[in-house]
C-alpha cells in the first residue's frame, strides 16, 4: 500500500497472499507462530471476536502519527494479534513504514487499519490451520 489512497489494491486476496509470502522469506518474521494457548483463545473466542481485538488494538497501538513508545508498543505474546503482529510486520511504525509503505508520521486511515488487520487475520487463520486443534472447528 502506498500513501496515495491505493487502498483498494490492499482489500484483494492477491495482496494479502503476495505479503505473507514475501514476509515468509524473511528469517524473524517466519519464526513467529502462536502459542497453544494462543491458538486455543483465539478458538475460543472466534473469528469475530479476534477480528474486532485487531483492529482495535492496530488502531489504539500503531494507528497514531505518533504513538506512545514506538517501537515497544507490541509485547510478543500475551495475545495471539501481538504474535501476528510481529509475524505480519504491523508491530510498529517502523515496520509499517518498512514493510507496507505507509510513512510515519502521520495517523493511519481506517482503510489502512482495515487492511492490515485482514493481513493479521490471514497469519492468525493459516497458523490455525497449520496447527489444527485436536476438536474440529476452527477460528
Amino acid at each position: 500500500m502506498t500513501s496515495s489512497g491505493s487502498a483498494s489494491v490492499w482489500a484483494d486476496e492477491a495482496w494479502t497472499q503476495d505479503i505473507l509470502a514475501r514476509l515468509g522469506h524473511s528469517r524473524f518474521r517466519a519464526g513467529f507462530s502462536l502459542s497453544a494457548k494462543d491458538r486455543a483463545y483465539a478458538r475460543a473466542k472466534g473469528r469475530d471476536t479476534i477480528d474486532r481485538h485487531a483492529h482495535e488494538m492496530l488502531a489504539k497501538r500503531v494507528g497514531p502519527a505518533h504513538p506512545l513508545k514506538d517501537g515497544k508498543q507490541t509485547p510478543y505474546r500475551g495475545h495471539p494479534v501481538f504474535t501476528a503482529q510481529h509475524a505480519t510486520a504491523t508491530c510498529c511504525r517502523g515496520c509499517i513504514e518498512r514493510w507496507h509503505h505507509i510513512p510515519r508520521g502521520r495517523a493511519l486511515t481506517d482503510a489502512e487499519v482495515d487492511a492490515l488487520a485482514r493481513l493479521v487475520m490471514a497469519w492468525i487463520e493459516r497458523d490455525l490451520v497449520n496447527h489444527p486443534a485436536s476438536a474440529p472447528g476452527l477460528l
